[in-house]
């Protein structure tokens, strides 16, 4: 039997070697950024869940612990939508790579704002010989209110938006608009991307907090994005001729010189009839309406279990707010493997209903941790729990994968049809839009919740049962309803019928009569 040798970024031909080493030098500096991201958001969460209980045991008052900390993630989602926005008139003026690398040490600094506070308020890091008082003793943070996290945590939300929309403009800089390439190199980043998130997210739980203190734990960050916004500095642009389908944000700012913030009015006014055009192309296609439901749902329910279940489990549960990354890990480490599925078998997905079902299910196991009373203290139990979270996060990250090769291939024909919007990137706009709103507003109120039940009881156990099994079992349906939509999708592994109006040019001309579409960019003067 003979031994197949395996091509890291498949067919030998399929990438020139300025690509391969384009994409190595990208992946490399990708891995860098998501190791800091996840000491950062990790930290930072445990730390705002860690002060808020001491505030609120020191004040001898009820806590609110989840419903700020709900909103504080909340708010920073919201923020990176504002930073998405900010990225379209700085990638006319200067190469996508030197506003990749500016913002990401733009985002070093910000994230260094958070020590630096601590350290003149009197913090320190964690002392060795630590023995708290009592389980909401943390006299090593600064003395500052807690709530001063939240601008700040919504300035870093926005220079992370800012760098999440400009590094998913570097692939096509890299690979140009051939569709095979992007898809194999995007499974191929994301592959190592999760490797990073894994290891960043234990990294996070086993070592630097317990060592540093959540208030210094992400003191990696920093250095890690200042590296990876060097080490980016190196990729090489394809030529301007490359049909780069991602930068339409950035084409509706003329080449010409625009003062910045008429061009950031220029994009703001794009970004709202973008949004609209969207939400048309959504709503008036059957092939695309079912997205509506399932696409924010599936993001949602991903980003509830890790931003807020794992959390709550982690301090209410076993009582260490820091071994909610070793959930996240688990959820993370299920994501590498969907990647890795993917990437593999990525020729038995015919399309993404089957994906999303799987993914949709897998949100059952969720069921079980309001009935799961495990002994404080011991962290065993937070691996089992890391455990159980790896099928979720495998059928999450194929369920994402899939979809978004989806909603990428089927908006591609409209691409040349529209000159002012993407179609592509308004579908994205519209769904990821309609997720943030989502959970800007849900997780403060059912965080709110949480504290109250816990308030009350003393244990969180009853309220997870509505917050989080019920409320996961409600979005199964919905999404599970919603995926017989489509033409074609009554079957196993359906291969969704085309709409064939979507391509006709009485379609075209009807996506493309939106209010306003045409901005006169050449009348803007300095």
């Amino acid at each position: 039997m003979s031994i197949k040798r395996i091509h890291l970024f498949g067919r030998s031909a399929l990438f020139t070697a300025a690509e391969k080493k384009n994409i190595l030098i990208y992946i490399f500096g990708i891995m860098l950024y998501k190791f800091g991201v996840e000491a950062f958001n990790g930290a930072i969460v445990t730390l705002a869940t860690n002060r808020y209980d001491q505030d609120a045991h020191e004040a001898d008052a009820l806590t609110r612990t989840f419903e700020r900390v709900g909103l504080i993630i909340g708010l920073n989602q919201a923020s990176q939508c504002i930073g998405s926005m900010l990225i379209g008139p700085l990638v006319k003026r200067w190469r996508t790579q030197f506003v990749l690398a500016a913002t990401i040490f733009i985002f070093a600094a910000t994230t260094a704002v958070f020590m630096i506070i601590d350290v003149v308020t009197g913090g320190t890091i964690k002392p060795s010989d630590f023995k708290p008082k009592h389980k909401n003793d943390f006299s090593y943070y600064g003395d500052y209110r807690t709530d001063t996290l939240i601008p700040i945590y919504c300035v870093a939300g926005i220079t992370f938006g800012m760098v999440e929309s400009i590094r998913r403009v570097i692939p096509a800089h890299i690979a140009g608009d051939n569709v095979v390439k992007l898809r194999k190199m995007n499974s191929l980043v994301h592959v190592f991307y999760e490797i990073a998130g894994v290891s960043g997210a234990l990294t996070t739980a086993l070592l630097l907090i317990p060592k540093l203190g959540n208030n210094h734990a992400f003191i990696i960050t920093p250095i890690l994005f200042t590296a990876a916004g060097l080490v980016w500095l190196f990729i090489q642009s394809m030529p301007k001729s490359a049909n780069v389908v991602d930068e339409q944000v950035a084409s509706y700012v003329k080449k010409a010189k625009v003062n910045y913030f008429k061009a950031m009015g220029i994009t703001l006014l794009c970004f709202i009839q973008s949004l609209y055009f969207g939400a048309k192309i959504v709503f008036t296609h059957r092939r695309f309406l079912w997205l509506f439901a399932v696409y924010p749902l599936a993001i949602y329910s991903h980003r509830y279990i890790e931003n807020s279940i794992a959390p709550q489990v982690a301090r209410r549960y076993l009582h260490h707010s820091a071994w909610s990354q070793i959930l996240v890990g688990g959820s993370n480490l299920g994501e590498l493997l969907g990647a890795l599925f993917v990437y593999c078998f990525n020729d038995t997905m015919k399309s993404p209903i089957l994906w999303v079902r799987f993914d949709a299910i897998m949100l059952i196991v969720i069921w079980y941790l309001p009935f799961y009373h495990p002994p404080a203290d011991r962290i065993v139990y937070a691996w089992i729990i890391a455990a159980t979270l790896v099928p979720v996060g495998f059928a999450s990250a194929v369920g994402d994968i899939s979809l978004d090769a989806y909603i990428q291939s089927s908006l591609t024909r409209l691409e040349s049809k529209h000159k002012n919007i993407s179609p592509l990137g308004a579908v994205m706009a519209f769904l990821y839009s309609t997720y943030i709103i989502i959970y800007s507003i849900g997780n403060p109120l059912l965080g709110k919740h949480i504290d109250h039940v816990y308030n009350t009881k003393g244990s969180v156990q009853s309220a997870l049962i509505y917050t989080a099994a019920v409320q996961l079992s409600i979005i199964v349906v919905i999404m599970i309803a919603a995926s017989f939509i489509p033409k074609g999708a009554i079957a196993f592994n359906p291969v969704l019928i085309e709409d064939d109006s979507i391509d006709s040019d009485e379609s075209a001309e009807k996506l493309n009569s939106t209010p306003n579409k045409s901005i006169a960019l050449d009348q803007i003067k300095d």
